[in-house]
């Protein structure tokens, strides 16, 4: 079976994806986008002539509910856990800080 991917077009792919990978990652993930590019080269092989589109494989349906909110009140259990809370809500560390001078 001849290779349908090499080392470097993984790496190229990988850099266009801005992703960096060791040279032992490059060796292990060649041969198995190597299998993967296979399987769909054997699945175009497939005679599909005259079989239905299928757009569902169950006959299940999507149940629906009606929207609406559920578990209220349970603020203070929440935020009984949390790190640090004040006046009903979780403490974070400030992000962007606009009390400094940005001259």
């Amino acid at each position: 079976m001849a290779n349908r991917i090499n080392r470097e077009q993984v790496q190229h792919v990988a850099s266009l994806a801005k992703l960096e990978f060791t040279d032992a990652q490059l060796d292990a993930f060649t041969p198995q986008l190597d299998d993967i590019i296979g399987l769909f080269e054997t699945l175009s092989e497939v005679d599909t002539d005259g079989v239905e589109a299928t757009s569902s494989v169950t006959d299940q349906l999507n149940v629906m509910r009606e929207d609406v909110a559920d578990n209220w009140g349970q603020n203070q259990s929440l935020l009984k856990n949390a790190p640090e809370a004040a006046r009903g809500f979780i403490k974070v560390p400030a992000i962007i800080d606009e009390s400094e001078d940005n001259d």
